[in-house]
């Protein structure tokens, strides 16, 4: 062979070397195989299949020799950080409902006629009966079902979805639902107008011969209680109210799309009798964390974040994709039994390593982040290590279907070192591409919403995203392998440089109150998802945002906005999609014991 030909061989050969990933393929697939079996049930915070997945990181954190990273109060060490979360509802023993009217009381049937909804408040009322259209209050569309309806203290039918559905020259989207058709959202603008209770209905325009299903309980997205009684009612049941007045839910649904007026009314002489009792399941859950203590007796106080989310959705019944498949195992393959599969090999391979690392390595399994980011807002209220004394976070979630190589990589600018330091890691050919922002629906929003960098590994969203068909056999195992390798050569350098990254507070980019993109008003809060207060708090305020120019800051609870009180972030999202750039609203917070007014200009979202 030719010496330049042997050459080229040997180049190749040590390309290949330099490509091949250190952590195993065959191990991550195992962990996720494991992980997205259906014998774990799709992992959902609160349920024994979590404990037990649980209980499987734990004890391979202790086989790696991770030290157990939790302390009591008696000083007994453990692997598991307890906490507390809401997990669903239940039906209680007191709920009934019966109609009265001329013709006498008839009683519905729990179940069969009528079920209540997961975010009903409980109590009784006997309450007058009025017709609200679809229960929409758009502004924006010159469209109001409450104009000169009284529905203070009274109870309020109201239909599915909006008008004009599936017409392309509706006002609203008519090729699609906007957010004025969801269900929490009728709920809250009934409780603005005053109603004590909501009687929900499917509209049979245009869902002639479809089935007319009651809402399973727990199906529905919503705050924990909504502030006033909400019933699913079946539409035959509502027909035999509306009789007497010679009127129809057809007849009433078509007029209001022919003409986009309100047809609403009192039932005169219609009156319900309504006791609701939902109980708000409660349940222990666990973040599953393992030190790795650094090597340098200085450096070893301060330590380097790996973490990634564990649980899933258990059966979708919420925030599935796929709700007629609720009650099937929604596995969470790579969302996110991936970025706990690359944490575990992690913690192997750096264990190995341990002598060269100065910092020591926290990892992290969070539990609850389906939830709204709980167990990783838990964690930053109650750290392990002091916040100050950690020097960045790296989040791997959803790392396990990188499309031809490529792989994003959030925060990248919340320290000015990352990027050099990503380069210098991409030892296994990734396609590697940048995301400044350090916020984001994962855990890592919690670390740096406390002036942490972070970098969040992500290989995008796909069709099988929130779906039983996240399964363990799409995972790319070789290329989650790489992943993993880029974060562990990250973290490497991380816990060996003397300096600890700087961290950037970045001008952030316009996103709504919750992140992500969207259109209307800005205003610039990010919620803190792990607080329970009634009102929004502010886990942080994006620099220049119209909320920060007001003055607000982090840990402000935010109590009424524009006239509105806000007992939650489903009702400030009402509120503020309700309102335009450039207007002027007042807003009122809570900070300490302090009850601050604010004017806040909104601004455009971009």
């Amino acid at each position: 062979m030719r010496r330049a030909a042997l050459l080229a061989v040997v180049a190749c050969l040590l390309l290949a070397a330099s490509e091949r990933p250190l952590v195993s393929p065959e191990r991550v697939g195992e962990h996720v195989r494991f992980l997205a079996s259906p014998a774990l049930k799709g992992r959902m915070s609160g349920t024994p299949e979590l404990d037990r997945a649980a209980r499987y990181i734990a004890d391979y954190f202790r086989a790696a020799g991770l030290q157990p990273a939790v302390c009591d109060a008696k000083g007994k060490r453990s692997y598991y950080q307890d906490f507390q979360v809401t997990v669903g509802a239940k039906l209680g023993r007191q709920n009934r409902a019966a109609v009265r009217t001329a013709a006498g009381s008839v009683p519905l049937k729990l179940e069969k006629d009528y079920t209540p909804l997961n975010f009903s408040d409980s109590g009784q009322a006997t309450l007058p009966v009025l017709f609200a259209g679809y229960g929409i209050t758009a502004a924006e569309h010159n469209y109001d079902d409450y104009a000169h309806l009284d529905a203070n203290g009274k109870a309020v039918i109201v239909l599915s979805h909006e008008p004009q559905e599936d017409n392309e020259k509706s006002v609203f989207d008519g090729r699609g639902l906007t957010t004025h058709a969801t269900v929490t959202s009728k709920a809250i603008n009934a409780r603005n107008h005053g109603a004590r209770a909501m009687i929900f209905v499917n509209d049979p325009v245009p869902h002639a011969g479809e089935e007319d299903r009651l809402l399973k309980l727990g199906s529905v997205t919503g705050p924990e209680n909504a502030g006033l009684l909400v019933i699913h009612a079946r539409g035959e049941v509502v027909e035999r109210w509306l009789q007497p007045f010679g009127k129809t839910l057809a007849q009433l649904q078509s007029a209001i799309d022919e003409s986009l007026k309100p047809q609403s009314f009192a039932l005169d002489g219609v009156e319900l009798h309504l006791a609701v009792d939902v109980q708000r399941l409660r349940a222990r859950t666990r973040n599953v964390a393992g030190l790795l203590p650094g090597s340098d007796a200085k450096l070893r106080e301060e330590c380097v974040v790996l973490g990634a989310h564990y649980d899933h959705l258990g059966l979708g019944f919420r925030n599935s994709l796929a709700p007629q498949q609720t009650g099937q195992v929604h596995p969470g393959a790579d969302d996110n039994a991936s970025g706990t599969a690359g944490l575990l090999e992690l913690a192997r391979e750096l264990a190995a390593r341990k002598q060269s690392l100065k910092r020591s390595i926290l990892f992290l399994a969070f539990s609850a982040e389906e939830l709204g980011l709980l167990g990783s807002a838990h964690y930053t209220k109650q750290p392990l290590v002091p916040l100050e004394k950690t020097v960045a976070m790296l989040n791997l979630d959803m790392v396990g279907r990188p499309r031809d190589g490529k792989l994003t990589v959030g925060g990248a600018d919340t320290s000015p070192i990352f990027r050099e330091v990503l380069a210098r890691a991409n030892t296994v050919g990734l396609t590697v591409s940048y995301s400044s922002s350090g916020f984001g629906s994962s855990d890592h929003q919690s670390f740096y919403t406390k002036n942490i960098p972070v970098l969040f590994f992500f290989s995008g969203l796909h069709a099988d995203y929130h779906k039983p068909s996240d399964t363990a056999d799409r995972i790319q195992t070789a290329d989650l392998a790489r992943v993993a390798t880029l974060a562990l050569n990250v973290a490497q350098e991380l816990a060996r440089r003397e300096e600890r990254p700087a961290f950037v507070k970045l001008q952030e980019p316009q996103a709504p109150v919750g992140g992500g993109a969207g259109y209307g008003a800005y205003f610039g809060s990010i919620p803190d998802m792990g607080e329970e207060v009634r009102g929004v708090k502010f886990a942080d305020v994006r620099p220049g945002s119209p909320a920060a120019q007001a003055g607000l800051r982090a840990g402000d609870i935010l109590v009424q906005f524009a006239g509105k009180e806000i007992t939650n972030l489903y009702d400030f999202t009402y509120a503020l999609r309700a309102h335009k750039p450039g207007e002027e609203v007042q807003v009122t917070v809570l900070r300490g014991s302090e009850r601050l007014t604010v004017t806040v200009k909104l601004a455009q979202r971009r």
